[in-house]
């Protein structure tokens, strides 16, 4: 086992690694931006490291900078939390190549991943359902285009396969619209991702968002830990999560998750993933993997009672998975809410600082944040300060939690978006249960400010 990890990230995700290093015995090294000087988890750390000024290029996105500050301290392993570095392959090679462990897949599964093209080629050859579209990257010629977008039939969707977060995707409806959409969703990923290659899917009109969580280790074993669903979104930013997903069968469940443990065996993946799914008339559809922990896990956590960001620890070491399939069960419905230092309908972000947090409490409750009174919520991050997630024997006891939660919870000095999950936790259609992706942008047209 590791004696030292050093923490590649910042937010609520470095409070929650440096949490598992503490149960483990492990020392953790923090780094931190000189805007997150005053941060919980650098106050807490037995070691940190100010790895530069506020601006992510210069801190978190700064490779040398994190690789150095590993080599000062003597961490033998980096965890890279969720974004920033976390799926950037060039990272875990510098890392590996440097002496240290990564704490996540190879890069070869990173790049085979993280290419939206070959992961859909991977996942077909895997037995993995994808959504119908083109076999490959889209050539030049529009009349091979044309072709391709008639046998998927309309609407299509043109994507970046360098893309991600919701970014570098066109809706097609018809054919006069298709060669410009092409060439300027390539324009786009060209400049976003530094690869202009896109493809083409059906759009699926109103899907969910389902994604499977699976562990694997290094010896070839892999395990599924059950759904979470995700359908509550706006913009593709997911703000509530829950599992499992309500009203689909477990027996759908079960089979896709069988099939996502087979290609992480067929693939060799090791470590924390998500296969993400549209799911439409009963079918699952692959869109993508993330490979790395995500930021829901913790509703998985609570129905399963898995620690996966320990495993992800134990088995970067060389450990095998604690625990077969047979071994996982269901226990009961978790659900999760993102609090954001944001206007709670306009979405402006309101960083600032925080004069009064009270963080809820009781029964099922869990609140994983960086946060505390008089904290500076800075204004160069993304706008999560924290998650609220509660765990109920049933999806009701679960939301009845979740609205107590929501109504203890106080937050003075800037705006959060807590009045909006207020609402959405007495919406019928929400406590219904089964919504799709565009729920949550048709339920904001009709509820402005």
């Amino acid at each position: 086992m590791f004696k030292k990890i050093l923490i590649a990230n910042r937010g609520e995700i470095a409070l929650r690694v440096q949490r598992a290093c503490r149960e483990l015995g492990i020392k953790a090294v923090m780094v931190y931006s000189e805007a997150d000087r005053e941060a919980k988890y650098v106050k807490l750390a037995e070691e940190a490291v100010c790895i530069g000024p506020a601006p992510s290029p210069q801190s978190y996105l700064n490779m040398p900078a994190i690789i150095s500050a590993a080599e000062v301290t003597d961490a033998e392993a980096i965890h890279p939390g969720y974004g920033f570095l976390s799926e950037n392959a060039d990272f875990a090679e510098r890392v590996e190549k440097s002496g240290f462990q990564f704490i996540g897949p190879t890069p070869e599964s990173i790049r085979l991943m993280g290419d939206k093209v070959s992961a859909k080629q991977a996942m077909i050859k895997a037995g993995v359902p994808c959504v119908p579209g083109s076999e490959g990257e889209l050539p030049d010629d529009p009349a091979v285009i044309k072709k391709t977008a008639k046998a998927i039939g309309y609407p299509v969707i043109i994507k970046a396969a360098g893309g991600g977060g919701g970014r570098g995707m066109r809706v097609v409806h018809t054919e006069a619209a298709l060669i410009n959409a092409v060439q300027m969703t390539k324009a786009e990923a060209g400049a976003a991702f530094g690869n202009p290659a896109v493809y083409m899917e059906k759009f699926l009109q109103d899907p969910r968002h389902i994604e499977i969580q699976i562990l694997a280790d290094k010896h070839r074993n892999a395990v599924y830990l059950g759904e979470r669903d995700c359908s509550m979104q706006r913009r593709h930013q997911k703000i509530i999560e829950e599992a499992p997903a309500p009203g689909i069968p477990r027996k759908l469940i079960e089979k896709i998750g069988d099939r996502c443990a087979a290609a992480c065996k067929k693939i060799g993946y090791r470590g924390a993933g998500t296969f993400e799914f549209l799911y439409e008339n009963g079918e699952f559809y692959f869109i993508e993997m993330n490979t790395r922990v995500q930021v829901e896990h913790p509703v998985t956590e609570l129905i399963t009672g898995i620690d996966i960001v320990k495993t992800q620890i134990l088995v970067a070491a060389g450990e095998k998975l604690p625990f077969t399939q047979r071994d996982i069960g269901i226990r009961g419905h978790a659900i999760e809410c993102r609090v954001n230092a944001e206007d709670p309908y306009k979405f402006t972000p309101s960083p600032g600082r925080i004069t009064l947090w009270h963080a809820p409490g009781g029964p099922g409750v869990r609140v994983d944040s960086h946060v505390y009174n008089n904290y500076f919520v800075p204004p160069n991050y993304d706008s999560m300060i924290g998650k609220i997630i509660v765990h109920g024997d049933t999806r009701e006891q679960a939301l009845a939690r979740m609205r107590t939660a929501l109504l203890e919870t106080v937050v003075e000095g800037i705006n959060t978006n807590i009045p909006l999950h207020r609402e959405l936790m007495v919406d019928a259609k929400f406590m219904a249960g089964g919504t799709n992706i565009h729920y949550l942008e048709q339920w904001l047209s009709h509820h402005k400010r």
